[in-house]
């Protein structure tokens, strides 16, 4: 009968966590959807390039902003109730944007698009906490990271292939459709922890030692303040704030315009060659989860390997930055993707293991505010750099540009790499009986 209370929510919580990885896919959709679609917006809108970047932008203000209240609301109504209901807003913000007549609207709709799939990733992660082992939650949580990346080949060549035979307005009413769809599968299917469905908390088998004992409960603010003063979170909030300003300000945004300039591509080319980076998330995510729980049994020494490879990548690309072949830079934007954004979920992972599992949604709520601020900061400076230079030249055009934006690229990666020896080993494996790894 124990034997049956327990392999019962051992297969349960798959059928979860595809329901959530499928809300996760529409989270890297959306975010990176308008690029397929920007021109059929300037000449719908009659507006500005520049216009239509804020149009995208709102979406990461309102994402960013909402991360810390995310982990707060995971904490105190439950991850379930806060999905479902934020997918509701993102269901009626992808139909209003689709049907949106004029920018104003289109505005409202990416406004709400931005905050309903805002309340996903954390609560994910809470309930991930609840119903996997801690030896087995940096490994879901690259299975997710992953799902993220079939999101970016969704939101790009997917939506493309839609918005060429249906038109974008279709499209994007589709997409709110099927938001409908996931938030009744969360609300009919997900729980918050095995509990909920009368069975034995998964989290015990961590805890055989001393299965009777409660965890007090932690109040909102307390945790929160918890979660700040602890010293072994800030190397991971610096780290993750110049680690994702690398990612989201070269390969999210500068990578493009540097390989049409430096090398001479086309819009095409550069695509095939940047598809690399939703590859890299695709494979590495996954990979780096089963390297740390299975192989290393840590976490702190995927960080050293993966930002010293970055750092080393970054050399590579100073000091030959014009004479790569095309085959050594998908090569070389695969391996930048699996050490600037597949390993964040180790940061993940590190900071939902420093405090306690009551609080597990405000830690990751917390430290999730630092890669969007890396990448708010770096995607403008790095055009301010390029346009300082960029102005000098009688062309427009600066090789000098792009090797400072290089340059610097390279010594936010070294700081990286020193928060990485900063950090607190925190992986503890598995309690089975008397054996600690399992």
């Amino acid at each position: 009968m124990e034997l049956q209370q327990i392999s019962k929510p051992l297969r349960f919580r798959w059928l979860i966590f595809g329901v959530l990885a499928f809300a996760y896919v529409l989270v890297y959709f959306h975010r990176n959807s308008l690029s397929v679609v920007a021109k059929d917006l300037i000449t719908e809108f009659d507006t500005s390039a520049g216009m239509i970047g804020l149009l995208g932008s709102v979406y990461f203000y309102f994402y960013a902003c909402l991360q810390f209240p995310a982990g707060l609301l995971s904490d105190s109504i439950g991850p379930r109730k806060t999905v479902t209901f934020f997918l509701v807003l993102a269901c009626a913000g992808s139909v209003l944007f689709g049907l949106s007549g004029n920018l104003p609207t289109a505005f409202a709709g990416r406004i709400l698009v931005g905050i309903g799939v805002s309340m996903v990733f954390i609560p994910t992660m809470k309930i991930l906490s609840q119903w996997f082992r801690a030896g087995e939650f940096a490994m879901m949580a690259g299975l997710l990271n992953a799902a993220g990346g079939i999101g970016v080949m969704a939101g790009t060549w997917l939506l493309g292939f839609l918005a060429a035979r249906l038109g974008w307005r279709i499209s994007f009413t589709l997409i709110g459709a099927a938001t409908l769809l996931i938030l009744v599968l969360v609300w009919l299917i997900v729980r918050d922890r095995p509990e909920d469905k009368g069975w034995p908390s998964v989290i015990e088998l961590d805890r055989k030692d001393n299965p009777s004992s409660a965890a007090k409960p932690i109040g909102l603010w307390q945790g929160a303040r918890q979660v700040v003063s602890e010293k072994y979170f800030w190397p991971v909030a610096i780290w993750f704030f110049f680690d994702c300003g690398i990612f989201f300000g070269f390969g999210g945004l500068w990578a493009g315009p540097y390989l049409m300039g430096v090398y001479g591509m086309s819009k095409e080319q550069a695509g095939t060659i940047l598809s690399m980076l939703a590859w890299g998330m695709i494979l590495g995510s996954p990979v780096l989860g089963v390297l740390s729980d299975r192989l290393l049994h840590s976490r702190k020494k995927v960080f050293l390997l993966c930002t010293g490879l970055l750092a080393m990548l970054l050399g590579l690309l100073n000091l030959f930055p014009s004479g790569l072949s095309h085959a050594v830079l998908a090569g070389w934007f695969f391996l930048f993707s699996v050490c600037s954004s597949a390993v964040v979920i180790m940061a993940f992972a590190t900071t939902k293991e420093l405090f306690p599992v009551e609080i597990a949604g405000t830690s990751v709520g917390t430290v999730n505010l630092f890669p969007f601020f890396g990448g708010a900061v770096f995607m403008p400076a790095l055009g301010w750099i390029y346009d300082g230079y960029a102005a000098r030249a009688a062309d427009g055009y600066s090789f000098a540009g792009y090797r400072m934006i290089l340059l610097v690229l390279f010594g936010a990666c070294l700081i990286s790499l020193i928060c990485t020896f900063l950090m607190k080993e925190t992986y503890r494996g598995e309690i089975c009986g008397d054996k600690k790894r399992c």
